[in-house]
């Protein structure tokens, strides 16, 4: 299991991308949280970050993109995925942007948690366990649609990875 918390390559890959990020926690955090953190960014198709997520990351679970046709409000309507009702009703972090965790989640979701879960958002990829790129869509009845990617192309573009965090 590899994650931001066990993975420095993944932040040191975004600070040396030269692009914008932003945590989606909020608030100024310690370093090690800061390290751990799920990052947001906006991956241009080419870019050498990307390439680096192919190489490096796709196998690691280094995060999953997504599409989306207006990301102004992505941040916000992610952050808002940050937090879920565990046991007893008490709060615990959804990991959505693990891709072993996407790709459990959204097959038992519910029509109402799809709904919610996508929000503005048009797809969803993560890898598989046999390292295929999914995509994850919802229908207008808000039923999922799960393909399987051949590649990655443009047409996914705006891309966002969202690295995986502590």
């Amino acid at each position: 299991m590899r994650d931001g918390a066990r993975e420095a390559r993944i932040h040191v890959a975004l600070m040396q991308s030269r692009l914008d990020y932003r945590c989606l926690y909020a608030g100024t955090l310690a370093r090690e949280l800061e390290l751990a953190a799920p990052q947001l960014v906006e991956l241009p198709y080419g870019h050498r970050l990307f390439d680096r997520w192919l190489d490096e990351g796709w196998a690691s679970n280094w995060g999953v993109l997504l599409s989306i046709g207006d990301p102004a409000n992505l941040r916000h309507h992610l952050r808002k995925l940050l937090k879920v009702e565990g046991v007893a009703r008490r709060p615990v972090l959804f990991r959505f942007y693990d891709p072993r965790v996407l790709r459990a989640f959204l097959p038992q979701a519910t029509a109402e948690q799809l709904r919610e879960f996508f929000g503005p958002i048009d797809a969803w990829y993560a890898v598989d366990g046999e390292g295929a790129l999914m995509a994850y869509r919802c229908d207008r009845q808000q039923r999922l649609q799960v393909q399987r990617a051949v590649v990655v192309t443009p047409a996914v573009s705006p891309a966002v990875l969202i690295t995986p965090g502590g």
